[in-house]
């Protein structure tokens, strides 16, 4: 029998945002950027972003579109119910990770650890912290690599409440259930937060990568004898 361990969750119109600061409500949901550096657009559902000292190379666009909160709420409970296999817990000690989905049922605190991820450019990591019904996602000095051709763009990182980085080199899009805030530290991938999001310099947050999948097309599949 074949297992598809990590599905990547169709982003839709969000897809193409590096920072979004979201909720259904358009009143509520900023993004807040100080002193760091941004590649890629940005939006929020309040009508204004709050730029002190900050570069932003793309589109500042508040409020966003209807169908961007839409799709990012889509996507982050498509990330959740399309994973419900888990193929570990998410470890809190520096080891490599192959591809496939990792669970914490509770909030996850990760320090100065490595996790290394080696793959190919198909293959998807999924990390799900408290699927206990709730948790939050922090890592203080956490370093998160690549090795082989995989790329950061098929790695995600689903929080049931906020996520918050400090000082940490990561990689990955993460989807925050609450808010998220980024300090200092070199940031690969995309933040999204159903509520607000914060980014504090110096430092930078920059997304490349690949071309937007369909629902499950980045899967991966693992054998069991």
């Amino acid at each position: 029998p074949v297992l598809a361990a990590a599905v990547a969750p169709d982003l839709g119109a969000a897809w193409n945002y590096t920072a979004l600061g979201l909720n259904a409500i358009p009143t509520v949901g900023t993004l807040t950027c100080t002193g760091s550096g941004i590649t890629g657009n940005v939006g929020s559902t309040f009508n204004s972003i709050t730029n002190t000292s900050c570069t932003i190379t793309g589109s500042t666009d508040a409020p966003v579109t209807g169908t961007v909160v839409d799709d990012f709420a889509n996507g982050y409970s498509a990330l959740d119910t399309a994973n419900p296999v888990c193929d570990g817990v998410i470890p809190t000690a520096s080891t490599t990770l192959p591809p496939g989905a990792y669970c914490s049922p509770a909030g996850t605190t990760l320090g100065s650890i490595t996790l290394t991820l080696p793959g190919t450019a198909s293959d998807a990591w999924v990390f799900k912290v408290g699927t206990g019904g709730g948790g939050a996602l922090t890592g203080t000095g956490l370093t998160v690599v690549m090795a082989g051709t995989a790329q950061p763009c098929n790695v995600y990182w689903w929080s049931a409440e906020a996520a918050t980085l400090t000082d940490s080199t990561f990689v990955g899009t993460i989807l925050s259930g609450s808010s998220f805030t980024l300090t200092r530290g070199i940031f690969n991938g995309r933040a999204m937060a159903t509520t607000n999001t914060t980014v504090t310099g110096p430092g930078s947050m920059t997304f490349t990568g690949c071309a937007a999948p369909s629902p499950s097309s980045i899967t991966v599949n693992k054998d069991f004898i």
